[in-house]
């Protein structure tokens, strides 16, 4: 494949990465070259972990950071501080890079929620809603509680996103004025205030046995280090689906599930839908006003 400025050499193009669906490798080429202008604003400027499943997925595949030794020079790297060392993570800026990826069998794209320009300080605040034993509808009566507060109560604009696997994640863009720790310990306050309020629904307990049926609301993602699948990328299931940016009023939907849209159908929403995240990276907001209202709820308990 010719690019502007690269020839890029797709191998095994017919190498089925999907078996009952008949998926190939070509057919993921094709889906990330015609979606990249909306997942790239999504991988610009941030570490990359690559999830790769070089014989399919029907066996295991793994999650990657480092750049392997043998990627292109021009593919864009950046050391980014870990405990204890350094990784050098691939940063995923154009249409090449995101191609030659997929050529490395790159499924599934998570990226971090800070940018290398300040990598201490995240851009967003995200909480995954993953449903016990399939009950999708847990997963949307944690989302409504999270917009009612997020929203309503503590001023913020939030996001909307189903996951392609299990869930959906709600999503509220940040200004970057607060580090991973802070971000960190106000998204435990907020996961706990829903939690504690609706104990026979949500819980915030990590051990999967202690949750009692509950939807687990994880903030833990709001850690230095922490990834969280891109917007747009497929995920290794079957029927390839894909991580979904939906507006809320699309929660009352009946046909509403995490694996709604894949790489078959999700071109026909975008091109009968307007963009329901069209003012994401406008939308950044501090937490300072937000930790103070929450103090204030808490205090008045």
């Amino acid at each position: 494949m010719k690019t502007q400025r690269h020839n890029i050499q797709i191998t095994h193009k017919e190498k089925i990465l999907f078996p009952e669906s008949g998926i190939t490798k070509n057919d993921l080429i094709v889906y990330y070259e015609k979606i990249a202008d909306h997942l790239l604003p999504f991988l610009k400027n941030r570490p990359l972990t690559m999830q790769r499943f070089p014989k399919g997925i029907e066996e295991e595949g793994f999650f990657q950071k480092n750049v392997p030794l043998f990627f292109p020079d021009w593919i864009k790297k950046e050391e980014i501080r870990k405990v204890g060392g350094w990784l050098n993570q691939v940063i995923c800026d154009t249409n090449e890079t995101l191609l030659y990826l997929v050529n490395q069998y790159v499924i599934t794209f998570h990226t971090s929620s800070s940018t290398i320009d300040n990598i201490e300080y995240p851009d967003k605040l995200i909480f995954d809603l993953d449903s016990p034993k399939e009950n999708f509808e847990l997963a949307i009566v944690g989302a409504k509680a999270l917009r009612e507060l997020l929203e309503n109560n503590l001023g913020f604009k939030a996001f909307l996103m189903t996951t392609g696997s299990r869930g959906l994640h709600v999503i509220v863009p940040l200004k970057q004025k607060e580090d991973f720790n802070q971000v960190h310990a106000f998204a435990k306050v907020i996961s706990n205030y829903i939690a504690s309020h609706n104990p026979d629904t949500f819980t915030t307990t990590i051990r999967k046995d202690k949750r009692e049926g509950c939807l687990y609301i994880d903030y833990l993602r709001n850690s230095y280090g922490q990834t969280s699948v891109a917007p747009y990328s497929v995920r290794a299931i079957e029927k390839a689906p894909v991580a979904t940016p939906i507006f809320w009023s699309e929660l009352e939907d009946d046909n509403l599930n995490a694996q709604l849209w894949n790489i078959n159908n999700i071109f026909k929403r975008l091109e009968t839908k307007d963009d329901p995240w069209k003012d994401f990276h406008v939308s950044g907001a501090s937490i300072k006003n937000a930790k103070a209202l929450m103090e204030q709820k808490l205090s008045s308990k």
